[in-house]
């Protein structure tokens, strides 16, 4: 059978889309339904990425189980497609063991808050040197519509049919507290805060939580009766804020209630490396080894201990001589 004549060869893709180079093209069109916000994430990350000139050897991208966990499958670096709620702590192992690496986490509010949560506050306590990404849709998307620890109080989901009665997290009070350094939420109508949001995070050394509210037009948006997804982009258009250095205890989101949004917090802190590694000079002294430098920067420092004790100098050059 002939090719229909709107067929769009991967070729063309490459041509003609200005993100191609960072995308799996020859893997689109994408699962996520019409109206998702998720498409809007990875294009911002996209644009990030193209904007901060990056080397694509050197970044990482980790996701979990769930809608948002299918990114690692449609973006063009080395990505992982960990287990449910494991994305962080692979993540952290990627960072240990290549601190050269930019490591990026992309997953949802269920994948990292719930089977995940554990990781997610102890990558923040250590300042982790991560940047995470959250896709918050306030539900289980991709296994039925079951409330989740950012589902709003009162609203709809299938394992509460009557309302949920369980106090939903504040994403960005929750890591804040747990220690994150550089804290930040927006929705995903707002797609060019999240790019510049993206670069900032991937720019900050420490523990970055970006937090993206986004609508799941399938289930959370039909369950509710809140309409379809641009009903969402009106409702984000009218009620979210930019407040940039709120306080995190205010910003908590009520059911279809206002949203606080903008760079929360962003302060130094020594990352999780710097900590080991100021450690154990401290303790040990001169014989620690630094964790984490690269082969370049012990050469160096190699070179300079032997120039600083007078090691491998000729003798004759020192004004020496033989007898």
């Amino acid at each position: 059978m002939n090719a229909p004549e709107y067929a769009v060869s991967d070729a063309d893709f490459r041509t003609e889309n200005p993100m191609a180079e960072f995308l799996r093209m020859e893997r689109m069109p994408h699962i996520w339904c019409p109206g998702c916000g998720i498409g809007t994430v990875v294009t911002s990350f996209a644009e990030a990425i193209k904007a901060g000139g990056y080397d694509m050897d050197k970044i990482a991208v980790v996701s979990g189980i769930g809608c948002t966990g299918r990114v690692a499958g449609y973006v063009r670096f080395d990505s992982f497609h960990t287990t449910h709620g494991r994305a962080i702590p692979f993540a952290t192992g990627l960072k240990l063991a290549n601190p050269e690496l930019k490591v990026v986490v992309i997953s949802g509010d269920g994948d990292l808050t719930s089977i995940g949560g554990n990781h997610l506050i102890h990558a923040a306590r250590r300042n982790m040197d991560l940047t995470v990404i959250c896709v918050n849709n306030f539900t289980y998307g991709m296994t039925g519509g079951q409330v989740t620890p950012t589902t709003p109080n009162t609203a709809n989901a299938s394992t509460t049919p009557y309302g949920n009665y369980e106090t939903p997290f504040s994403l960005p009070f929750l890591v804040d507290a747990a220690g994150a350094t550089f804290v930040a939420r927006w929705t995903s109508l707002h797609a060019r805060n999240i790019t510049q949001s993206i670069g900032q995070a991937l720019k900050h050394k420490g523990f970055s939580f970006i937090e993206v509210i986004a609508p799941c037009t399938t289930l959370y948006q039909r369950r509710n009766r809140l309409g379809d997804g641009l009903d969402a982009m009106q409702y984000y258009h009218d009620d979210a804020d930019i407040q940039h250095g709120a306080d995190t205890r205010t910003v908590d989101i009520g059911y279809q209630g206002k949203i606080a949004m903008g760079k929360f917090v962003d302060r130094p802190r020594a990352t999780y490396l710097e900590a080991v590694n100021d450690h154990y000079v401290n303790v040990i002294g001169d014989d620690y080894e630094l964790y984490g430098k690269t082969p370049m920067e012990k050469k160096a420092e190699e070179e300079a201990r032997k120039s600083a004790s007078g090691e491998g100098e000729d003798p004759k050059a020192c004004g020496g001589d033989d007898d």
